[in-house]
């Protein structure tokens, strides 16, 4: 690792925190300098439903390809490049895709992408387009991708970046570490969206890993018998970890799988999550919980966070702001908690579906400022 000319240079997450993850001082690190996102607090929010609480919302939209997927992609691309990979593979609902695209860019390697016929975004689809890889489109949904990409596994001499790899989950266990850094301590309760469930059990992970304990799922298990647990601790508490699915594709909430998943947050679209025992022990070890929301709750959530603080989140991401705001007035998430919730990505990602519901007119008026100033006055 040579020495930066630029010391005051934010170099990305590994960098930031490399003590901590699986990377060797010669390792050749892929990076678009992810991580580092906002913990903004939403004070309106709050202000408005009472109980003394404080909430933060993690904005993991303000990765460089838009999402949370950056940070785990870094780690997973890092390794792929150390191990001589030429290419990799995932199935993606969209952020995925798009961050898989741009990491295997970045590293000049060939990247695949199977996306489900139909159901992705346009706005996904454009970024792994633009970056270059090889869109391969299923006339199936995302479980069927995902299985036809673990057949590849052995068929094909590429590397799979899902949260299956567990260096993704090593790269998103980061966000913990950054809330925990920019907090002084753990939050009460995290909030956080379920789809393949890679995340929670990754956040899991890192807070578990700041409070110097050993999760007990295998999230970390990369390390084998080199493992240095118990990690120097840098707070003395874990959160209560609180999983939210859309209605339609709740496979946690029904126990099993759901073969025809179906909801407008197409980043959670999955009834076949890949990382189901990693999430229910991250609940259960944490004394959270699983629940599930309407699409309606989900886009009120997001017109909420975007005409009340300003914070523009795909539909998937608003779950957990849906779901925190739900929990609270049934008094389930206690008086004078400190909350986070992650915002898994940015409204960009479906501006679509942001449109379609927003309450804001086009005024059309003559070009004149008398007809402009007409239109100010009425809307005030």
């Amino acid at each position: 690792m040579s020495e930066s000319p630029y010391p005051g240079l934010y170099r990305g997450l590994i960098e930031r925190y490399r003590k901590r993850l699986p990377v060797a001082p010669d390792t050749r690190i892929i990076s678009l300098t992810e991580g580092d996102t906002p913990l903004i607090p939403l004070e309106n929010v709050a202000r408005a439903i009472g109980h003394g609480v404080q909430i933060f919302a993690k904005f993991e939209g303000l990765n460089p390809t838009g999402s949370f997927k950056d940070r785990g992609m870094t780690m997973a691309v890092t390794q792929a490049v150390a191990e001589g990979t030429r290419a990799i593979i995932c199935a993606s609902t969209g952020n995925t895709s798009a961050s898989a695209a741009a990491y295997a860019a970045r590293a000049g390697i060939r990247c695949f992408v199977l996306i489900p016929e139909g159901k992705i975004a346009l706005g996904k689809l454009a970024q792994a387009m633009i970056q270059g890889s090889v869109v391969i489109q299923i006339k199936g949904n995302f479980d069927d991708g995902m299985r036809i990409v673990k057949d590849m596994a052995d068929a094909a001499p590429v590397a799979i970046v899902n949260s299956i790899n567990p260096y993704r989950l090593q790269g998103q266990k980061t966000a913990a570490f950054e809330i925990v850094d920019a907090l002084g301590r753990a939050p009460d309760y995290h909030c956080i969206p379920v789809g393949n469930a890679g995340n929670i059990s990754a956040y899991w992970t890192g807070f578990s890993e700041y409070a110097g304990i050993k999760p007990k799922t295998a999230a970390c298990a990369y390390c084998k018998d080199t493992c240095a647990f118990p990690c120097p601790a840098v707070t003395d508490s874990r959160p209560v970890m609180v999983g939210y699915q859309a209605a339609g594709s709740a496979p946690f909430m029904a126990g099993h799988p759901v073969a025809e998943p179906e909801t407008v947050a197409t980043a959670i679209r999955i009834g076949n999550p890949q990382s189901w025992d990693l999430a229910w022990a991250a609940v259960r070890e944490s004394g959270g919980w699983f629940d599930a929301l309407t699409d309606e709750e989900i886009l009120k959530a997001q017109r909420l966070l975007a005409e009340t603080e300003g914070v523009f989140c795909e539909p998937a991401s608003a779950i957990s702001v849906a779901g925190l705001l739900r929990d609270i007035e049934r008094g389930k998430i206690r008086e004078g908690s400190l909350i986070t919730c992650t915002l898994t990505g940015h409204g960009l990602k479906d501006p679509d579906t942001a449109i379609k519901q927003s309450q804001g007119a086009v005024l059309e008026v003559p070009a004149d400022s008398t007809a402009v100033r007409k239109a100010i006055l009425d809307h005030l």
